[in-house]
């Protein structure tokens, strides 16, 4: 379960907010007037979320691309790859 704070207990406690989180490593959900307003993450998990998405939308244009007819042979992908290698 995620921990859920109060954007007035993390003006409060901080500190103590903080330091759970770098112990648990768990995202906490911040909230204002009742409302989800943002989220809490740990540095590493946050890098590590961004190299995922980063991973994924990469996928995504790859799989664009074949669906649109945009390949190449194997042979003039490994043209290719020893012009940028050189």
């Amino acid at each position: 379960m995620m921990k859920v704070e109060l954007v007035t207990t993390l003006k409060r406690q901080a500190t103590k907010i903080l330091s759970e989180l770098h112990s648990s490593k768990e995202p906490v959900l911040i909230t204002e007037h009742g409302q989800p307003s943002a989220y809490l993450v740990d540095v590493e998990h946050f890098d590590f979320m961004q190299k995922r998405m980063q991973i994924l939308e990469a996928l995504a244009k790859g799989e664009l691309a074949i669906s649109r007819g945009e390949t190449v042979s194997n042979d003039e992908a490994k043209a290719k790859m020893n012009k940028w290698l050189k």
